[in-house]
């Protein structure tokens, strides 16, 4: 193995990280899956910049990188809901908001042939959100008790970022095509 594929390493250990956090948080041991998050968090971030700074960016790791934040982010919100923290309302909505970006994407490329994969400012603001969301349930549930109002704010800003960003990429590829097709005519 060379050194070009550490990163690679390092995030298909975040991926394998996922189940102790999932453990962790059925059973009930927050503090525990605050570190564990702490590490895949870090983690993110060192491979991340072992890319930038040494330039050992590989396609594998192109893929690699969004699929491990994904499943981490998936498995996180499907635990804290089956926990209770969270409503499944809102984890129905961020996997549908998940999935029209997916499905988007695919249609986007079966019409043009090609596809950038560029996140919108909406979208990087709703991921950041998504996060604050799910560790500020898991520090309320058992480390600190956060007031009500704060909560709730962050719920109802989840759920404002994840439809906007979902209908910013419906129209961002939908004009995307339109041009296409428009070029192609």
């Amino acid at each position: 193995m060379s050194f070009r594929q550490l990163p690679n390493v390092i995030t298909l250990l975040r991926i394998v990280l996922t189940g102790p956090i999932i453990w962790a948080l059925a059973t009930h041991q927050y503090v525990l899956v605050l570190w564990l998050l702490l590490i895949a968090g870090l983690s993110d971030g060192l491979d991340g910049w072992l890319v930038r700074r040494y330039g050992w960016y590989t396609r594998l790791g192109g893929y690699l990188d969004p699929l491990a934040d994904k499943i981490l982010m998936v498995g996180t919100y499907f635990t804290v809901a089956w926990t209770g923290l969270l409503p499944w309302w809102l984890v129905v909505l961020v996997l549908a908001r998940d999935g029209v970006i997916v499905l988007g994407a695919m249609a986007f490329r079966a019409v043009t042939r090609s596809l950038e994969m560029q996140p919108l400012f909406i979208s990087k603001a709703n991921t950041f959100f998504q996060i604050v969301l799910v560790l500020s349930v898991i520090i309320n549930a058992g480390v600190l008790e956060l007031p009500e109002w704060y909560l709730h704010g962050m719920l109802m800003l989840v759920l404002f970022t994840t439809v906007s960003s979902g209908l910013a990429y419906v129209f961002a590829w939908g004009r995307k095509a339109y041009l296409h097709w428009r070029s192609t005519a």
